[in-house]
């Protein structure tokens, strides 16, 4: 499981805004808020810990459900510390017992892409190390001593412009800080300085940190120009399902059973109606597909009926801001015949999902594995509307 901490307890006297940075405006929403939407974009279940400032906590949590919506309870805020140090530590201390990659994100990043995210996560998994975000430096930079002489040029061919989230293994992380001694600027350097190897995968620009007003106006006009290219109001998508008949199998489709008729095989009951379904909301909601969130590794699916993986779509897909406006599905098969039990079908889906459900059947007049009635395929097509 991956936690994130958000650090969000600077008091942004920088920017000039007299209150915490964290709650700076941003085109009508916290820059904290816009922080978070590409957490909550992240395809994988995550934790997430926002560390606030003391003062302001009540204002934190309402900016913290804002942007959470449905996910509000994978979400906790806690109190940040003196420093960016102690504040990470809170954050740490407050991650639950499963979380095993940590994510660092500095709230003042708002327009972090999700990706960003999502390529930091995969390459600590893949190495086991920390992992942090870099861009090349296009400037040439100058070491200058305190009168202000130049006294070195670096080469800028091995520097690199460091960024959030930075991720590291929980439990090399969690010793790391309990060994520190001295203040860092960034968790990495307090990583390395443990002994902890870190290596950079490629970061991106709009993951500019704000800090001076400079940065907060940039901020603002990137939030207009979002808002003027909103996402569309409505979303479609399509699923496909295909299952070899198995002799040895009752049949399931549609979420019901069909006595007598040759059944499907597959790791669950083999529902293809049900699969196609679900594959077609997790594709319109941009939530990656059935075999990504229901894998076949997973004993708990083992046998699991349509409606277990029905109910958990729609909940990922609630969750993720969308109402389920219409589903149409078609079966292509030469066996079960479809139209005795049409309406009975259309009615438990239909509840299942919350939406009208309609149900055609066809046949391929003999051609391919269908026509030779070797199995049943089904395609699945969805209308979803954002509901935030």
């Amino acid at each position: 499981m991956i936690g994130v901490i958000v650090v969000a307890a600077g008091s942004g006297t920088r920017l000039g805004e007299g209150r915490p940075k964290a709650l700076v405006d941003l085109a009508g929403r916290s820059i904290l808020a816009r922080s978070l939407d590409a957490v909550f974009a992240l395809t994988q279940p995550v934790r997430v810990v926002v560390v606030a400032p003391p003062t302001h906590l009540d204002e934190t949590r309402l900016a913290c459900a804002e942007a959470a919506g449905a996910a509000h309870e994978h979400l906790s805020v806690v109190v940040g510390g003196a420093s960016r140090q102690t504040s990470v530590l809170a954050g740490l201390g407050a991650l639950p017992d499963d979380v095993d990659i940590v994510l660092v994100h500095d709230c003042a990043r708002a327009f972090t892409p999700t990706a960003q995210f999502e390529a930091v996560a995969a390459a600590v998994r893949h190495t086991g190390g920390g992992v942090i975000p870099a861009l090349p430096v296009t400037d040439t930079i100058k070491r200058t001593d305190s009168t202000g002489a130049v006294i070195e040029t670096p080469d800028r061919a091995s520097l690199v412009a460091v960024q959030t989230p930075q991720g590291f293994p929980r439990d090399a992380l969690a010793e790391a800080y309990a060994s520190a001694t001295v203040e860092h600027t960034d968790d990495a350097s307090l990583f390395a300085a443990a002994g902890g190897r870190v290596t950079t995968v490629a970061g991106d620009a709009l993951a500019f940190k704000i800090t001076t007003p400079w940065d907060l106006g940039r901020a603002q006009q990137l939030a207009r120009d979002a808002g003027a290219q909103r996402a569309p109001s409505v979303v479609t998508g399509i699923g496909i399902d295909v299952h070899a008949y198995d002799d040895e199998s009752p049949l399931w489709l549609g979420g019901l059973y069909w006595p007598g008729e040759r059944g499907l095989a597959g790791h669950s009951d083999g529902d293809a109606v049900s699969h196609a379904m679900c594959d077609a909301l997790l594709s319109a909601a941009g939530l990656g597909d059935i075999g990504g969130r229901f894998g076949t590794s997973d004993a708990r699916f083992s046998g699991a009926h349509g409606d277990v993986f029905l109910r958990e779509t729609v909940r990922l897909v609630t969750d993720a801001g969308f109402t389920i406006a219409n589903v149409a599905v078609q079966v292509v098969a030469r066996a079960p015949k479809l139209a005795p039990r049409r309406d009975e079908m259309q009615t438990l889906l239909s509840a299942l999902v919350g939406a009208p459900v309609s149900v055609s059947a066809t046949t391929t007049d003999g051609l391919g594995f269908t026509g030779r009635a070797e199995g049943v395929a089904a395609v699945a097509t969805v209308l979803l509307e954002r509901s935030r």
